[in-house]
């Protein structure tokens, strides 16, 4: 019998940023993130900053985390130890095998995710244009093309969100085109969704770029 398909909750440690299971724990630490100017977020929800709206936020991540489908975090600044936003795995995906199907040399049996998604993703505005984001981009990948073996990662995000594609794009990820009419959007729209993926052998092409863009926060100017 095949192993049940699972993934657990991970902490992900780097230089400036700790990954951090969303929990209760993180809610005090969300509303003084979010705070009282929201112009930072664009087209990214947030929750309010108030006791009940990241207490809401949380159960609803966690519902999500119970179904299989999703892992999230708390984005944590090693700096001072405070979680300054959050981000998850999103639409983890563990194929079916088609019947009768036998694979070639490079298909192996897993156990673990062929593919998901990174998103739900924003950050105070006192952790904005750091290194933060990056690094948390960074350690997310490792483990997923690292520890998962995933196939291909999945980014998206609101199409009029030019600020979010840029930064997607300058990662190396690949511009898939754009769902449209894909969702309802956080203005109130029907929003038109960008997708962009980056593939297990376009990772470390991508791992370097992140490196080297990591860098550059700390060298001098």
């Amino acid at each position: 019998m095949a192993a049940p398909k699972t993934v657990s909750p991970v902490v992900l440690d780097g230089h400036d940023v700790r990954m951090e299971p969303l929990g209760h724990q993180h809610v005090h630490d969300l509303i003084e993130a979010i705070g009282t100017d929201r112009s930072t977020f664009g087209l990214t929800w947030v929750p309010e900053a108030t006791e009940a709206s990241v207490r809401d936020y949380i159960d609803a991540a966690l519902a999500m985390q119970a179904t299989g489908t999703a892992l999230p975090f708390a984005t944590i600044r090693k700096a001072d130890d405070k979680a300054v936003g959050s981000t998850r795995f999103g639409n983890i995906e563990f194929w079916s095998v088609p019947p009768g199907v036998t694979f070639g040399p490079d298909v192996v049996e897993r156990t673990t995710p062929e593919a998901a998604e990174i998103g739900w993703t924003w950050l105070g505005s006192s952790a904005q244009r750091t290194s933060i984001n990056t690094e948390a981009k960074l350690l997310m990948l490792t483990h997923a093309f690292e520890s998962w073996k995933v196939l291909r990662m999945c980014l998206k995000t609101d199409a009029r969100n030019q600020r979010s594609r840029d930064n997607i794009e300058r990662i190396g990820a690949t511009f898939e085109g754009v769902l449209r009419n894909h969702q309802y959007a956080y203005d109130g729209r029907i929003r038109h969704s960008a997708f962009y993926s980056i593939t297990l052998d376009e990772w470390p092409a991508v791992k370097a770029r992140l490196i080297e863009k990591i860098r550059s926060y700390s060298a001098p100017s």
